[in-house]
């Protein structure tokens, strides 16, 4: 079963930017732009591995998504890799006390990102 890499950020700009860069790598990817909507795509897709989270978000904000998915055993396996254009002094601490796995900051430096992907075990898919 292919690994797949869940986007939920509620800017469909940002997701179409991420989504487009991590394909031309090799990742494939399915996206939410609600915290909602990512919850329903996990139910019903077990081959994603990875999300990466928009903690800034309307409605439910990526701390309430991330206690709903680390608080959900079927989960468990999961890293989920907080994403912010806040990138303010103590942020990164307070998204791995949530219990984030990793932390980025928008605008997202993609060798930053491939290494965390790496770093949880997510190659890039071979091309052939």
């Amino acid at each position: 079963m292919e690994k797949k890499i869940l986007i939920i950020d509620d800017d469909a700009r940002n997701i179409f930017a991420l989504a487009l860069t991590l394909k031309t790598k090799g990742y494939p990817c399915l996206s939410a732009t609600s915290a909602a909507e990512g919850l329903e795509l996990l139910k019903h897709h077990p081959q994603i591995s990875l999300v990466l989270l928009d903690m800034m978000m309307p409605d439910m904000d990526g701390y309430q998504t991330l206690t709903a998915i680390k608080g959900d055993s079927r989960y468990a396996h999961l890293a989920v890799i907080a994403v912010t254009a806040q990138a303010m002094r103590g942020d990164r601490e307070k998204c791995l006390e949530a219990g984030a796995d990793g932390y980025i900051a928008k605008p997202i430096d993609v060798d930053k990102l491939l290494q965390l992907l790496k770093e949880h075990g997510l190659n890039a898919r071979e091309r052939g």
